[in-house]
């Protein structure tokens, strides 16, 4: 039974403590729609993302009106490209041919944003993948809706250092193709290690091969729901916080939970996860930085930082799993430093640096996010980051991604505006000191001992 009780803790959480449904993502697979004709390609595409997504929008709001919940953004996630195009598409310029098509249909269905625009090259890369990679630029500065990803490594592979290699350039070619717009295609372009199936948040998200043919995936959102729950117990020793915050991540969970099923069930369409992220926003209020402050430290970036993050990442998944059977994704804590205040103003402040947030990315849910850095930063740089991070990943069995923005034009002390969730990012110093002798030995890193588990 719900009780009236619950039932106002709920709308409290959503009027005045910013709990939201960050959005509810519909994977849709598209291997039914290869073909060898480049032509008959992009119209099986386009013909089965608007035939499957028709609804998703209009039952959104729907769910949104009846229930007082607001579902922030919508979104479609699909096979990885590399894979769906192999056979049609022999050039980078055939696979912007396929971003254009995704992106009309992402506009026809009215999604905010539609990710699948990825290869899978953890291990090595097909003449498909290769050429979908170099397709980035390109592919991301001619479209609006659509998100790239690249998953570099795995746990059981290791590390594809050609990947690392190649996508330091394409990030910065990324940037140059999009430099009049503060270098936004990067924004919209992520570089993962042991990258999930399932992911409903964009950058990263692609419906993977593992899949059914369509499943919803919502993903929750409530940091100000946390920190306000954990004013009520400031000065409280770790266990009476660390209940708190579980507790708390029960009740957003549940939240996501009834968002899913209610989609599910009015799509036709199977419930796949529900992804408890603690993913902030540039409203004040509804900060992860806050949360860390609030437990004690003075701000995010001071010692035990990184403590208090590996803490409240840990209590939010054991939250979520007593409230869902089928939490996944990537479940956790983001730490976006442009889609955050308490981040930004950290940074501004000279608390928080790029290898703090590297300590932090061992144990939050993701990676470097959203970081701007300056624009004359080398691409052999960039895939320095992008292999510390991969590192990470691979090393402790969870996913890494980095979403490095290289704003043209811009240097240390400089604010790049992005708008709307991406918000604002002041652009963070880069150690200056060079990498290329490393990264250009090419090959791979192999898999650690841990991952042999046969």
């Amino acid at each position: 039974m719900v009780t009236i009780l619950e039932v106002n803790e709920t709308n409290k959480m959503i009027e005045q403590e910013k709990l939201d449904v960050r959005t509810i993502t519909l994977g849709i697979s598209l291997l039914d729609c290869c073909d060898s004709d480049l032509d008959a390609l992009n119209r099986n595409i386009y013909d089965k993302i608007t035939r499957v997504a028709k609804n998703l929008v209009s039952t959104g709001r729907e769910i949104e009106l009846e229930y007082g919940i607001p579902i922030v953004n919508k979104r479609i996630s699909v096979t990885p490209i590399a894979l769906v195009g192999g056979r049609a598409c022999r050039s980078p310029e055939d696979f912007v041919e396929v971003a254009k098509t995704l992106d009309r249909a992402a506009r026809d269905t009215g999604v905010n944003f539609l990710g699948g625009y990825s290869a899978i090259v953890s291990k090595g890369m097909t003449p498909a993948d290769e050429a979908l990679i170099r397709s980035i630029p390109a592919a991301l500065s001619s479209t609006e809706r659509v998100c790239s990803s690249v998953n570099i490594g795995s746990t059981k592979t290791g590390i594809n250092m050609d990947a690392v290699k190649l996508m330091g350039e394409i990030v910065r070619e990324t940037a140059e193709a999009t430099k009049d717009n503060n270098s936004l295609g990067c924004a919209k372009l992520v570089v993962l290690c042991n990258a999930p199936d399932d992911n409903p948040f964009m950058a990263g998200a692609f419906h993977g091969v593992s899949e059914a043919d369509a499943v919803i995936n919502v993903g929750v959102s409530g940091p100000g729901v946390i920190k306000h729950a954990l004013e009520g117990v400031r000065g409280k020793n770790f266990e009476v916080l660390c209940e708190t915050v579980k507790r708390t991540a029960f009740k957003v969970t549940r939240a996501g939970q009834l968002v899913a099923q209610e989609a599910s069930e009015r799509l036709g369409i199977p419930f796949g996860i529900v992804d408890l992220s603690l993913a902030p926003t540039p409203s004040v209020g509804d900060s992860v930085a806050e949360i860390l402050e609030e437990m004690g430290l003075e701000s995010v970036g001071a010692p035990g930082t990184t403590a208090a993050l590996a803490l409240l990442n840990d209590q939010v998944k054991k939250g979520g799993i007593m409230a869902s059977s089928f939490v996944g994704g990537l479940s956790g804590a983001f730490i976006p430093v442009s889609e955050d205040q308490g981040m930004i103003d950290a940074v501004n402040r000279g608390a928080l640096t790029l290898e703090k947030l590297e300590a932090m990315t061992c144990v939050c849910s993701v990676g470097l996010d959203m970081i701007a850095i300056p624009g004359d930063t080398p691409a052999s740089t960039i895939s320095g980051i992008i292999a510390d991070e991969a590192a990470i990943g691979m090393i402790n069995q969870k996913t890494t991604a980095v979403r490095l923005i290289p704003v043209i034009g811009k240097d240390v002390g400089d604010t790049v505006e992005f708008g709307g969730l991406l918000g604002h990012a002041p652009v963070q110093q880069v150690n200056r000191f060079g990498c290329g002798d490393f990264i250009n030995r090419g090959g791979r890193i192999p898999a650690p001992i841990h991952s042999f588990k046969n």
